[in-house]
């Protein structure tokens, strides 16, 4: 059987036919051994056609479209142009090498034609790469580093622009900047502790906060300067009168010594920076917030911003985290455990990063690995919906907030929760409702102003009236319409009579007269008639 090789370049495709195998063999060793030597390889292979791409953008398209395994109506025409034509209802005298064992499945799919991809196949088109240049002659030298080059970066461009994962990136740089300010407050508020402890060492025992700490080793400076007057502002710091006064009491009889000037400056400006540090994680800590409740608001109000963030910078990304079964999601975090269990032959561990989620505290100790299995279940189908969900809403968050509360009372208390089906259908019910409010608002909006625009045109309120209802309301509107035109008519010919005055009903006079003129002329004909019919009957 005829061996065809299929190489996708940085300047177009190309097809290769490989010839005489047997006397290179099967063996992958020996094909080795032969791509390095162009005289060797190239009596074996041969180029068949080759088809340049039209621009760098089409050789974009067509490198996003191989690395998807999809075959595109370019390689599909090349393909079926350059490769014998196989009959109907036989099978191919050929077979078709690809390195993409997708982009394989696909062609042999949609054109009948035999794809194969193996160690062989590969280490053909090895040396296909190894030697592309010698092969095609109208390429200068330097031309394919240059193709090489432009589509590489052109292809990372679109891959760093092309994110699925709706900026999850942001999440992940936020939860790994918090930990670390974290670390560092921690041992920075420790450092200030001790060396502000040889001027003022009772204030440790006074001040247990860090921050608080830092803000009053700030604001005293100098323990010997130390009054009454500096009570209302060690108050307003620490929300305490007492230990205010206790501050000041204790700065009077303190056995710490003195400080220099300088070493006092230098105390307070890194009291300062712990301070501003302190600040910033604050401001970071909203921003991580604000950042879940756009990306994962259902896994956020499910589990909590943090855990929730850490899930999905543990996991690379919120699609990874989504992909994951609800077993993994519930050990991801102690990996290490996990496999010096599985080494060791002890037990595995029954929690990882949602050991932090209150709800796992909130359990008791009988409890906890079970209370881990029902909140991991419920966390990748939030984190699931927010992957793959067009709007994001906390509805089903909410929801399965409610069954883990429930899950808990019925280990504490033996209360029976609700059904799962239950639960997911009301939520969705809740869903399409808002769905619902939020397209029947804007037309409401619309024809409210629509009704105001044309409140100015008396001839027009009938059709704004009329303006959502069926064909049978429009016909009503137009005779409506001509209703009101003869009414209009009417009022016109009214006060044309009114401007005659006198004239006008001079002349309604006379045709009365007229009128009751001929009614008696009428009257009298008919009585002599009647008249003579009676004397000629006597």
């Amino acid at each position: 059987m005829a061996l065809y090789l299929l190489y996708e370049s940085s300047s177009g495709y190309a097809l290769f036919q490989a010839q005489g195998l047997d006397e290179i063999g099967q063996n992958t060793e020996a094909v080795r051994n032969s791509v390095v030597d162009l005289n060797r390889f190239g009596k074996v292979v041969q180029l068949t056609a080759f088809q340049p791409f039209e621009s760098a953008i089409d050789g974009l398209n067509q490198c996003n479209s191989v690395s998807e395994g999809l075959m595109t109506d370019e390689l599909r025409s090349f393909v079926e142009l350059n490769l014998p034509k196989v009959k109907e209802g036989k099978k191919s005298k050929f077979s078709l090498g690809v390195a993409e064992p997708k982009l394989g499945s696909h062609i042999s799919e949609t054109t009948k034609i035999t794809c194969q991809s193996g160690e062989f196949v590969l280490e053909l088109l090895r040396g296909v790469r190894l030697h592309f240049d010698k092969f095609i002659k109208d390429l200068k030298p330097g031309d394919l580093e240059k193709a090489q080059l432009g589509l590489a970066h052109s292809y990372s461009r679109a891959k760093v622009k092309f994110n699925v994962n709706r900026v999850d990136n942001m999440v992940i740089q936020a939860i790994f900047l918090l930990d670390t300010l974290d670390k560092d407050i921690n041992s920075f508020s420790m450092r200030v502790r001790e060396w502000y402890s040889w001027h003022f060492p009772e204030l440790v025992k006074i001040v247990n906060d860090n921050y608080l700490y830092a803000r009053v080793a700030k604001l005293i400076e100098d323990k010997s300067k130390l009054s009454e007057d500096h009570v209302p502002a060690l108050t307003e710091i620490l929300g305490d009168e007492d230990k205010a006064k206790e501050i000041v009491e204790a700065g009077k009889a303190s056995m710490g010594q003195d400080l220099t000037p300088v070493d006092l400056i230098n105390v307070q400006l890194f009291a300062q920076r712990v301070m501003d540090l302190a600040e910033y994680r604050k401001n970071l800590y909203d921003y991580l917030v604000t950042k879940m409740n756009d990306i994962a608001p259902n896994l956020a109000s499910l589990i909590g911003e943090v855990v929730g963030a850490r899930l999905i910078s543990h996991a690379g990304s919120l699609t990874n985290l989504a992909k994951c079964p609800s077993s993994t999601l519930q050990i991801l975090g102690a990996e290490k455990a996990l496999f010096r269990a599985l080494k060791t032959r002890g037990n595995t561990p029954k929690y990882g990063l949602i050991f932090h989620s209150s709800f796992i505290g909130r359990a008791s100790a009988k409890n906890k690995g079970r209370m881990a299995r029902y909140l991991a279940n419920k966390c990748s189908i939030a984190s699931r919906i927010d992957c793959f969900a067009e709007r994001g809403s906390t509805v089903f968050g909410e929801k399965l907030q409610e069954q883990v509360e429930e899950r808990l009372e019925f280990y504490d208390k033996g209360v029976a929760p609700r059904k799962n089906i239950d639960v997911m259908k009301s939520a969705i019910e809740t869903t399409q409702n808002k769905d619902v409010e939020m397209e029947e608002a804007p037309p409401v909006e619309a024809s409210t102003k629509k009704s105001k625009k044309k409140k100015v045109k008396p001839e027009d309120t009938p059709v704004a009236a009329t303006n959502g209802d069926a064909s049978e309301d429009d016909a009503k509107s137009e005779k409506k319409k001509k209703k009101e035109k003869r009414k209009m008519e009417q009022e016109q010919d009214h006060g044309a009579e009114k401007t005659n005055g006198v004239n006008g009903d001079v002349a309604e006079k006379d045709g009365t007269s007229k009128k009751k003129k001929k009614k008696n002329k009428d009257e009298g004909a008919a009585a002599s008639e009647t008249k003579k019919k009676k004397k000629s009957r006597e």
